[in-house]
């Protein structure tokens, strides 16, 4: 069980069960080209920050067992709902209204027919591929799969990808498919990760 904290937007309230930092292992095992998949193990730390704005920042740091770092993520997760005038942007452009989701009663105004709610997520690497998720949080696991997929002409061929994300005993377990380098969408990785508890 989890307690929503005080603090909490209430739009984030869905992800309560993300928010903080997490850390521990997992194994990638991909094939590339015409090479088998070979299995190698790696550490993560991810965290989910809630921003006052509705959206949770998204970071994730992944390092061998040597500590080097292999690669990292940034984005941002967020209810999939239409933006109105309560919400900033364009660029710099502030909010002029009220917002979407004041009470919890807007909240569930936007909870889908499966009982859960449309979620998203913007993901970049700074490998030149920017990623656009769409999918479900239902309790605690999310489901996405990728919508668009942005590369840079340097990056390597990257074309979708699906994650899913649950708390299992208390622990944070995920797994990410992916097509990618010449593939077609197979697993990709996965990890167990721990609360880093203050």
């Amino acid at each position: 069980m989890f307690v929503i904290p005080d603090d909490l937007p209430i739009e984030l309230t869905p992800f309560t069960f993300l928010v903080g930092e997490w850390r521990g292992s997992g194994v990638v095992s991909y094939p590339v080209g015409d090479k088998p998949a070979t299995e190698i193990e790696f550490f993560q730390t991810l965290s989910f920050r809630p921003m006052a704005n509705g959206k949770l920042d998204f970071e994730s740091v992944v390092q061998d067992a040597n500590g080097n770092l292999v690669t990292s993520e940034k984005g941002f997760w967020m209810l999939s709902r239409p933006s109105n005038d309560g919400d900033a942007g364009p660029g710099l452009l502030p909010g002029t209204g009220v917002p979407a989701i004041t009470v919890r009663e807007d909240l569930e105004l936007w909870r889908n027919a499966a009982g859960g709610f449309d979620m998203e997520a913007l993901i970049i690497q700074p490998s030149g591929i920017a990623e656009l998720y769409f999918g479900q949080i239902k309790g605690p696991r999310i489901d996405i799969a990728t919508d668009a997929v942005l590369r840079s002409p340097n990056a390597k061929e990257y074309s979708s990808g699906q994650r899913v994300l649950g708390l299992v005993e208390g622990a944070l377990l995920w797994a990410w498919d992916m097509a990618a380098v010449g593939s077609p969408l197979k697993s990709h990785a996965s990890a167990r990760l721990e609360k880093i508890v203050d």
